[in-house]
């Protein structure tokens, strides 16, 4: 399913693997839901992170 996609995701990527909106996606990392890390603007999510969110969910 995310084989296509790298080991470290942005917004964007989040967005179209769950299906949802960037607001949405903002608030799920801002609410500790899936753990990321900022640098500068970016915000930066590993693939696993978002494996085991849809996991748990």
């Amino acid at each position: 399913m995310l084989e296509n996609y790298n080991e470290v995701l942005n917004i964007k990527d989040i967005c179209a693997i769950l299906r949802i909106g960037r607001k949405t996606a903002y608030h799920l990392l801002q609410d500790g839901e899936i753990p990321y890390r900022r640098i500068g603007r970016n915000y930066k999510i590993r693939k696993d992170a978002i494996i085991e969110y849809l996991n748990k969910n």
